[in-house]
């Protein structure tokens, strides 16, 4: 057994210990799941095959159909029994979760993520940081990026150790680079989503730098209405907003149409007769995307309970620690 698989397997508490196998070959084939997840939704996607990623043993891909049709079903039932989910975090939060220095247990309130499992920052050596590939970008049809893509950043042990040993395409890097691609990420005006797991040892594992056009959860999530579809549906929260609303200074603002064009959320349209950019606060998630594309800095987050708080590791430290 590696030496990371051994560590992966540690961290599961006796009573999850069967929740490692999900997560082993979900880690191990990540690269696959996307594609399999489209399939089995009756999306587009097309099968990735590079030099170091041969066809998918038929068994291996059952497996992940298995296990993705597993996620959609414990979706339904909402926060009490979601397992695979993401909270929308603006970049300078993205950013304390890269680059800590110390370990930490931090359980998160409810008011921050509403999960009942999975909802906890657990960092082990979190220095420790893996870069891959989007799995979803490597599985559209039209990617949005060149290949090689990588954009996933799977933050402390044992996921970044175990991933950078035994997934091909993903590889260790320190805090520096992880850095430079997060700052690459905002500018492009990607969703920073942080990523909980309960087949990775039941904590946050990932910080994920996705887009509209190919990524599982941000397109599920506009397919389904976005948070008015969500609630409609039984409160579904495999994502949640970031604790923040956009908000547009239009003195600063020159009409340019930048966010519109972006829109990760379906939350902005044009005024034709101011020629500015209107936000509907029902659908905006505070991603800050259109924040990072606009050339004139009129775009700013400002906190909004109603769409829950920030996930603020360094804030919430000091609430519950002192």
């Amino acid at each position: 057994m590696h030496h990371s698989t051994e560590k992966f397997y540690k961290a599961f508490s006796s009573k999850d210990k069967n929740d490692f196998y999900g997560g082993y070959i979900y880690l191990k084939y990540i690269n696959r799941f996307a594609a399999i997840a489209c399939k089995s939704l009756g999306m587009p996607y097309k099968e990735i095959v590079h030099e170091d990623l041969g066809p998918l043993d038929e068994g291996i891909a059952e497996m992940l159909e298995v296990y993705t049709n597993y996620i959609a079903e414990m979706s339904q039932g909402g926060a009490e029994t979601d397992v695979y989910h993401a909270k929308v975090v603006k970049f300078l939060d993205a950013l304390k979760l890269i680059t800590q220095k110390e370990d930490m247990n931090l359980p998160l309130p409810e008011q921050v993520v509403p999960w009942k499992v999975a909802k906890d920052v657990i960092l082990e050596n979190p220095q420790s940081l893996a870069l891959g590939p989007c799995g979803c970008r490597l599985n559209s049809e039209n990617p949005c990026l060149e290949y090689p893509m990588e954009v996933c950043l799977i933050v402390g042990d044992p996921g970044a150790d175990f991933i950078a040993e035994l997934n091909p395409k993903f590889r260790h890097i320190d805090q520096d680079e992880a850095i430079k691609v997060l700052e690459e990420s905002h500018k492009r005006g990607d969703v920073h989503c942080a990523y909980f797991k309960k087949e990775v040892a039941n904590r946050f594992w990932a910080v994920c730098n996705c887009c509209s056009c190919c990524c599982m959860g941000v397109k599920m999530w506009n397919l389904i209405g976005g948070i008015p579809g969500a609630k409609a549906g039984g409160d579904l929260v495999f994502l949640v907003p970031s604790g923040y609303i956009a908000t547009i200074d239009t003195e600063k603002c020159a009409g340019c149409g930048s966010c519109v064009d972006l829109n990760n959320f379906n939350c902005l349209t044009m005024d034709e007769d101011n020629g500015h950019p209107v936000i509907n606060v029902d659908n905006c998630m505070g991603c800050g995307g259109c924040e990072g594309v606009c050339p004139e800095g009129a775009i700013t987050l400002e906190l909004d309970p109603s769409k829950g708080e920030p996930l603020d590791i360094e804030k919430l430290q000091k609430e519950l620690y002192g």
